[in-house]
């Protein structure tokens, strides 16, 4: 596969998370489209590597070919163990400035009959040219696979390609006979847009792309009638400070529904609880859980220096600790855009459920 100038910096590696949380207080992070326009042959093959498993659940392998050498072989998804000697898919990777067009993909297939007919492999059942930029003919072009052969054929006759040219008569022919005989429906293309849309179904799309928008967020979580075992320890801490604040009215958490202030106080701790398990639950399934624990580490930072005063009782600390951690500024990353002011005050129970925040003290009245 090969890059022309103008492309964008060769050989560029993808910036650092760091760089990249830097730079997004300064400026707006570039969309993935625009990140994919400027990587280098080598990356752009290995996003495509990332985006093939995507198209079907059916490889059994999906690997690398290019480099020199590579028989027009960018990317392979193998449908059998057979490999390159059964049925399989080839991916062409074309990262070109300017848009792809014919010329470009008649050379690629070209060069893959070449290779068929001296028996490098089988010709693939399907051959998808991968490219950033499709020139707006081609796609036209392959939706007449009769046409096209026949288009291919006439300049396979005339062509000039120092790769054909080299071939002896004899050879010649063998491609000849070998395009003639195959149906010219194989070839397709796809854009980036398309690419785009595929790849963020895949595990890999949220570590290329880190600050890239979700199409939807969390989906939002109702406190349930009953108490579900993980909310425990956190519902255990809020019920001391409730026996601290009305110590003649409440002793467990079967009281707390007699004092109308702890009860609404208790909804709506559970109500931010669960929507920083909303959270946690979108950041584990659509992003990676590591996201979340950042959210929980930036809040802690700020919290345990204000829970660390001291207060007249754990009522008071709470409320402290709740009014600053609405405010938290988050480390941005793809999740910061759905850690609400409610989310971040539950992460607070969360930390409690963990034993790394308390809200009572023994001797502070």
């Amino acid at each position: 596969m090969s890059d022309s100038s103008g492309a964008g910096p060769a050989g560029a590696e993808p910036p650092p998370l760091t760089v990249l949380a830097h730079s997004l207080r300064m400026a707006p992070m570039p969309s993935p489209k625009q990140m994919v326009s400027f990587y280098d042959p080598d990356q752009f093959e290995e996003f495509v590597k990332e985006w093939v498993p995507a198209l079907d659940d059916k490889y059994v392998l999906v690997e690398r070919h290019g480099g020199s050498g590579d028989h027009g072989v960018d990317v392979a998804g193998y449908l059998s163990h057979q490999r390159l000697e059964g049925q399989w898919h080839n991916y062409q990777c074309k990262r070109y400035a300017a848009a792809l067009s014919w010329g470009t993909a008649a050379g690629e297939m070209r060069k893959m009959f070449v290779a068929a007919a001296a028996g490098a492999f089988t010709v693939p059942t399907r051959y998808v040219f991968v490219a950033p930029i499709i020139s707006r003919s081609l796609p036209r072009q392959f939706a007449k696979p009769t046409e096209c052969r026949t288009k291919f054929l006439q300049e396979l006759s005339t062509t000039r390609d120092k790769l054909v040219t080299a071939l002896t008569d004899e050879q010649q022919r063998d491609v000849e006979e070998l395009a003639a005989g195959t149906d010219f429906a194989m070839f397709e293309c796809v854009d980036l847009d398309e690419m785009l849309e595929l790849h963020k179904t895949t595990p890999h799309f949220v570590d290329r792309f880190p600050y890239a928008p979700f199409d939807q967020g969390p989906r939002q979580m109702v406190p349930p009638p009953q108490h579900h075992v993980d909310e425990a320890r956190y519902v255990q801490r809020l019920v001391d400070v409730y026996r601290e604040r009305f110590p003649s009215a409440i002793s467990s958490l079967e009281d707390v529904p007699t004092v109308e202030e702890a009860d609404e106080h208790l909804k709506r701790q559970r109500e931010a609880f669960y929507a920083a398990e909303a959270v946690r639950v979108f950041a584990r399934d659509a992003t990676q859980p590591a996201y979340f624990e950042q959210v929980k580490k930036d809040v802690y930072d700020i919290v345990v220096e204000v829970a660390a005063r001291s207060y007249p009782d754990g009522w008071e600390r709470h409320g402290a600790v709740m009014a600053v951690a609405g405010t938290v500024q988050l480390t941005p990353t793809v999740l910061t855009p759905f850690v609400e002011t409610n989310a971040r005050k539950g992460v607070c129970h969360h930390l409690a459920n963990e034993d790394r925040l308390r809200w009572c003290r023994e001797g502070e009245k």
